[in-house]
């Protein structure tokens, strides 16, 4: 039997079932079910998850609105990694539950950066010809 893989590399079940507990955590927060303080003051997205190919690791990539107090948030996220774990092993059926790992998702500050030097007059004046 052969996997289906996407151009990534990674195959279409690790990508549906980090998507799965992606809704499990961005649900778990919009409603107010973890009880802390921190999280309760912001809003956090959850950008991506990524899944090992054994789905016992999943590796949580999140943005708090605005990117205000991100060390507090991955902070207030780490300590209630155990609730988190919980209810995604209860949520998203697998044979295992996953270990979550939460990381400050830096994907936006590098579209930013890309973004600054596109504009920047040093690459504006070799694009002034066309």
């Amino acid at each position: 039997m052969r996997r289906t893989e996407t151009p990534e590399g990674r195959s279409v079940r690790l990508l549906r079932v980090g998507e799965q507990v992606r809704h499990v955590l961005s649900e778990l927060l919009q409603r107010g079910e973890v009880h802390d303080e921190t999280l309760q003051k912001h809003l956090v997205s959850i950008t991506e998850v990524r899944m090992s190919p054994d789905l016992r690791h999943a590796t949580v990539f999140v943005k708090p609105l605005l990117g205000e107090d991100e060390e507090a948030v991955l902070k207030a996220l780490r300590q209630n990694t155990a609730f988190f774990q919980r209810e995604v092993a209860h949520r998203v059926r697998t044979k295992y539950a996953a270990k979550l790992k939460f990381l400050a998702d830096e994907s936006f500050d590098e579209g930013t950066h890309i973004d600054r030097i596109l504009r920047s007059e040093k690459v504006a004046q070799d694009l002034g010809g066309e």
